[in-house]
């Protein structure tokens, strides 16, 4: 009877039931967490690098920028100008022009065509023109050599300023074109020289030339002096026939 009450005891305890067990314990796992520190570590270096080459390609086109960037400073118009003067004066070169048709016109009037058939006025008369061409030609040279001379100051000035341009460029393209105007300003330079030369050039050979034109001048004259008879002495009556 005992065994019967004891088993409907513990069968009423199984009907019952036991309430589960709700709590959980939280689990670290240390090599999941160094795993996920080292990817993050990657990820923060790759934005670093990214940012890095960002700046790079930034300076690079600042550089680029600077490069490109065109010299604020220009002489070229004062360069033109001066040209100008220059070309000018040689322009007005006097009697005989920088031309080789009005050289070669001029000099077979004025310097070859003596010949002792002229007349005293004519030989005279072309003298007189090789002097002026003469004269001209020096007071020429003289001009030019006076515009050289004043084209110095502003020369100076320039090269000062396109000098300090070029050692102050922000980059290549001032520097260069800051070198070129130099080399514009050179080559001006160079342009007055040689106009210099083909003045003093000329004013020498005109004055060489009408030199030897003197020269064939005074053989015509003699030739045409010897052309008359020579002088024959003749007997002169003074105060009358007696001879006293």
């Amino acid at each position: 009877m005992r065994q019967v009450i004891f088993f409907c005891g513990a069968a009423a305890l199984l009907s019952i039931g036991v309430p589960e067990a709700r709590a959980q314990w939280a689990v670290y796992d240390g090599a999941n967490h160094v795993q996920n520190v080292l990817i993050a570590a990657r990820t923060l270096q790759q934005i670093d690098n990214q940012i890095t080459s960002l700046a790079n390609q930034a300076q690079m086109l600042v550089n680029q920028g600077r490069n490109l960037a065109s010299l604020p400073l220009s002489t070229l118009s004062s360069l033109q100008s001066t040209i100008s003067q220059t070309t000018a004066l040689l322009a007005q070169a006097q009697n005989i022009a920088y031309s080789v048709q009005s050289v070669e016109q001029q000099y077979q009037q004025s310097y070859t065509s003596v010949s002792s058939g002229m007349s005293d006025s004519a030989l005279f008369s072309q003298a007189q023109t090789r002097w002026q061409n003469s004269v001209g030609g020096f007071e020429d040279a003289l001009k030019l050599q006076a515009r050289v001379v004043g084209n110095i100051p502003s020369d100076s000035s320039a090269m000062t300023q396109l000098v300090s341009a070029s050692q102050d460029s922000t980059g290549a393209l001032q520097a260069a074109q800051a070198g070129n105007q130099l080399l514009a300003l050179q080559s001006r330079q160079l342009s007055d020289i040689l106009a210099e030369l083909a003045a003093n050039g000329r004013a020498t050979a005109l004055e060489r030339a009408r030199n030897a034109a003197t020269e064939a001048e005074s053989e015509a004259q003699y030739q045409h002096f010897s052309q008359y008879n020579a002088y024959s002495p003749t007997s002169v009556s003074m105060f009358g026939s007696s001879g006293n």
